[in-house]
C-alpha cells in the first residue's frame, strides 16, 4: 500500500501526456469556478488545480497571469541539475556560496565554505529547507556559473512549453523573473515524474551524518502539506511573491496537481491548498489514506 502512492502518481503523469497538454487541458467542470462563484473561496491571488488522472483543470483563478513565484524556481534548479549531474557528483561550498544566501536574506540550508557535499545531498538542501546556498553552489558547478546555469533553466522552460515562464536566478530571490500558476503546475508534473526528485520533495526530514568532507546537517521539509499526504513538492515566499506552494497529491486514487500563488500567510496557502483538494474531490475532507503516506515508495539510488 505505501509503494501504491508513488506508482499511481506515475501512472497518472505518464496518462496524461506532457506536462504542458495536461496542465492546458480543455477544463472540465471547474476551469472557470472562481470567476462564476461555484468554486470554493480562494484567498491566494493566483490558483490552479488539475486532475491528472483524466487531465481535467478543477480550479483556475489568474492561472495565466505572470508572476514572481519565489523559491518554486528550485524545483526548475532541480530538474536542471538532475540532467546535468551525477548524485555521486562531489561539490565544494565556497564562500561565495554562503555569502549570496545570507546577503540576500535567504533561507539556507545552513552550508559552510569548504564542505564537500554530493550532489544527492545538496538536492535535500535545496529542496528541504529551501537553500539559496545549495542553490548558488549547484548553479555555479553545473552551468558552470549562474549565467549560463539560468540559461539552461530557460531553455528547459521552453522544451517543456512552459511560455510565460523566465527564470533570471536559480533560487527565487526578488528579480525580474516570471511563471503563472499553470505553468508551474506543468513543471510540477515534470518534476514529479523524476523519481529522485519525487522522492527528495516528499521527504518531510533528512539527515546527513558528520564526515570527513562536512559538517552534520539535518534538513526538514517546509511542506506542511505532506501531513496530509501530499507527495510534493515546494513553497516559496518572498515580500513581493507572497506565499507560494506547488503541490501534488492522491486522494480515492485520483491524483491532484495544484498551485497557490500570492497567499497571504504561511498558513493560508496550505489551508487553501487543503480546501481545493477537499472541493476537487467532492468535498469529502480529510487526508488521502495509507495508499498516500509521504515518503513511500521508491529510495535514492
Amino acid at each position: 500500500m505505501r509503494n501504491g502512492v508513488l506508482i499511481a502518481l506515475a501512472a497518472a503523469l505518464v496518462t496524461a501526456g506532457t506536462a504542458t497538454a495536461t496542465a492546458t487541458a480543455a477544463p472540465a467542470r471547474a476551469a472557470t469556478a472562481a470567476a462564476s462563484g461555484r468554486g470554493p473561496s480562494v484567498t491566494a491571488r493566483e490558483a490552479y488545480l488539475v486532475d491528472t488522472t483524466d487531465g481535467t483543470v478543477q480550479f483556475a483563478k489568474r492561472e495565466t497571469r505572470r508572476v514572481p513565484v519565489a523559491s518554486l524556481t528550485k524545483v526548475m534548479t532541480a530538474y536542471v541539475v538532475r540532467r546535468q549531474a551525477r548524485l555521486d557528483d562531489v561539490v565544494t561550498i565556497t564562500k561565495a556560496d554562503v555569502k549570496h544566501a545570507l546577503s540576500g536574506g535567504a533561507t539556507t540550508a545552513g552550508l559552510r565554505a569548504g564542505e564537500r557535499l554530493t550532489v544527492r545531498d545538496l538536492l535535500y538542501g535545496l529542496m528541504l529547507p529551501s537553500g539559496a546556498d545549495a542553490a548558488h553552489a549547484l548553479a555555479e558547478r553545473y552551468g558552470p556559473g549562474t549565467a549560463k546555469f539560468v540559461a539552461k533553466m530557460n531553455d528547459a522552460a521552453r522544451r517543456l512549453g512552459l511560455r510565460d515562464t523566465r527564470y533570471a536566478n536559480p533560487d527565487g530571490l526578488p528579480s525580474k523573473g516570471y511563471s503563472t500558476a499553470r505553468d508551474q503546475a506543468a513543471l510540477t508534473m515534470a518534476a514529479l515524474r523524476d523519481p529522485v526528485i519525487a522522492t527528495v520533495a516528499r521527504t518531510p526530514t533528512r539527515v546527513v551524518r558528520k564526515s570527513a568532507l562536512h559538517r552534520g546537517h539535518v534538513w526538514r521539509n517546509t511542506n506542511d502539506l505532506l501531513d496530509d499526504g501530499a507527495v510534493g513538492l515546494k513553497t516559496g515566499f518572498t515580500d513581493q511573491a507572497g506565499y507560494c506552494l506547488s503541490f501534488a497529491a492522491v486522494r480515492d486514487g485520483r491524483t491532484y496537481v495544484g498551485v497557490v500563488l500570492g497567499e497571504r500567510s504561511d498558513k493560508a496557502r496550505f489551508a487553501t491548498a487543503r480546501k481545493l483538494l477537499d472541493w476537487a474531490n467532492g468535498g469529502a475532507g480529510g487526508g488521502a489514506g495509507d495508499e498516500a503516506v509521504a515518503g513511500a515508495g521508491v529510495t535514492l539510488p
